[in-house]
């Protein structure tokens, strides 16, 4: 019987959090980065939501679209980084849309750009 062993990741989550506290540059990169992950992780599981309520199989979905099922099993299952493409063909044949809404702080940023113009 083979033995598992546990991956020992201590040092490098050491090594991550002493450069997350000490490099602002490093440390803004990352959560920039982590922002990205979490928002496209956040539109594959709602897609994946709505091919579920649909009834639909990965396969059924993989046809609607023209893709091959082994991509869209990696584009619900793995960590990729999905095609844009994809993304908008997944949500059409499920109905959906694939909308950009303006965050609080990019509204907040623009009215203050918006008023140094006017104050020129």
């Amino acid at each position: 019987m083979a033995r598992r062993h546990k991956l020992d990741t201590t040092y490098h989550d050491r090594r991550l959090a002493r450069r997350l506290k000490e490099d602002p540059e490093f440390r803004a990169e990352f959560e920039r980065q982590r922002r990205e992950i979490d928002q496209i992780d956040s539109i594959v599981r709602q897609l994946d939501t709505l091919r579920e309520q649909a009834g639909m199989s990965k396969a059924e979905l993989a046809r609607a679209i023209g893709k091959e099922p082994s991509s869209i099993r990696r584009f619900f299952t793995a960590d990729v980084n999905p095609e844009l493409k994809t993304v908008a063909a997944v949500a059409d044949v499920l109905g959906a849309e694939v909308k950009v809404v303006a965050t609080k702080k990019t509204r907040a940023r623009k009215a203050r750009s918006r008023d140094r113009r006017a104050a020129a």
